[in-house]
């Protein structure tokens, strides 16, 4: 007979009142297409935990719970909703999201998962945020470039780190990834999902207290839980995520660094990431003067993340407005259109010219533009967030002055 999840979750979550509050609100799938287990949004906007029984059969109760737990981490921090990996990031970012999560669940996993300070990734520090983790992995993952790994003979095939490790161009974490942002969510659905996920962490909250515990929930995981449910979005932070996973890879060779492959051949590599962000403001008296300084006040502070191009629109964009902007830049509050809006017109703009990410500050009143080919986010105040003339899956976010 092969096993039913939802005939022992109740058994293997006995001591865990947090995330058995949470698992109620967790349809479960038993699947034989995937090796392992996974969470995800499906087409109905519930949240789904999918599990091979074959794997769940070979493990013991302690591995059972673990991965269960892991699971519901990464629905608790929204990994299957709102951060999602952008394009050609899926590889480092999902290894990112299982160290940071499995920081809390060293012994309790099984040995196919990754973990901050051992194997491969043994001089990883512990419990880091998973923006941390991708920063760690993007230079990893240069030094293996630099060395020839994950090429083999030819430039093609397997590779390995000196330790015997795969390279992370072949390393597979042990739960699956792929439902996430693969099959986009209708935004209804979505906007549902986060609803609902919102509402099962505070009931989990509740029963949690209720019973004067919240099981292995480590105190820094209870306070990240606990800022999700009672905490406004701080825009600050939601900005600073944005720039950080905009980054580009820009490589250049420096004799700085010795090229472990060819010593004393080749020049060796080292690695700029300098985001190339694109900022569109809406001039049609929709952005307001405070609005702006707040927004310029903060990139004085992301200065050495990124630079800025400002490209002033209404229902048009006109080249010899754009600037590039700079540390304590005066020409903020400066209205030099006044038309129409029309987010088609900025979005053409950065994708002709190749940008990394793009943020439009705007009131939202406008019909939804074209596809953007970088990250977009939209930055507006309460009304635009709350009460936008479009329906987007990409993040919105209201600006308090």
């Amino acid at each position: 007979m092969s096993f039913d999840m939802n005939q022992h979750t109740a058994k293997l979550l006995l001591n865990e009142p947090f995330f058995a509050a949470l698992s109620r609100r967790v349809e479960k799938t038993s699947t034989k297409s995937i090796p392992t287990a996974g969470v995800r949004v499906n087409e109905r906007g519930f949240f789904e935990m999918y599990y091979n029984p074959d794997f769940f059969e070979g493990l013991t109760d302690k591995q059972r719970a673990g991965v269960l737990k892991h699971e519901f981490y990464h629905l608790v921090f929204e990994h299957c909703t709102t951060r999602l990996p952008e394009k050609g990031m899926s590889k480092l970012w999902n290894i990112a999201t299982d160290l940071a999560i499995n920081s809390f669940l060293m012994d309790e996993l099984p040995e196919q998962g990754c973990f901050p300070g051992k194997g491969k990734f043994k001089d990883f520090p512990r419990e880091l945020s998973s923006e941390e983790y991708f920063k760690l992995l993007q230079d990893m993952q240069e030094e293996e470039e630099a060395r020839g790994e994950g090429q083999g003979e030819g430039g093609s095939g397997q590779g390995s780190d000196g330790d015997g490790d795969p390279s992370l161009e072949d390393f597979d974490s042990f739960d699956d990834h792929s439902q996430w942002g693969e099959n986009p969510v209708d935004p209804d659905a979505l906007k549902k999902a986060q609803e609902r996920l919102k509402n099962a962490v505070k009931d989990a909250v509740k029963e949690a207290s209720q019973q004067g515990s919240w099981g292995s929930v480590s105190s820094q995981c209870k306070k990240d839980i606990l800022d999700s449910i009672t905490s406004k979005v701080d825009w600050r932070k939601v900005l600073r995520y944005f720039i950080k996973t905009s980054q580009a890879s820009n490589k250049r060779s420096t004799v700085k660094r010795i090229n472990r492959r060819f010593p004393y051949i080749h020049a060796g590599r080292r690695t700029e990431r300098v985001a190339n962000i694109a900022i569109s403001i809406d001039q049609s008296g929709s952005v307001s003067d405070a609005m702006l300084s707040a927004f310029y006040a903060e990139l004085d502070k992301l200065a050495s993340l990124a630079s800025f191009t400002v490209i002033p629109f209404d229902d048009e964009v006109f080249e010899d407005k754009v600037f590039l902007w700079k540390k304590g830049e005066k020409r903020q509050r400066e209205r030099v259109l006044c038309g129409g809006t029309n987010f088609d017109a900025p979005t053409k703009y950065v994708n002709k010219h190749g940008f990394d990410g793009h943020i439009i500050l705007t009131d939202m009143y406008a019909p939804k533009p074209v596809a953007s080919k970088c990250q977009r986010m939209w930055m507006t105040d309460k009304s635009g967030a709350s009460q936008p003339m479009f329906k987007t899956n990409e993040r919105v976010i209201a600006i308090e002055c």
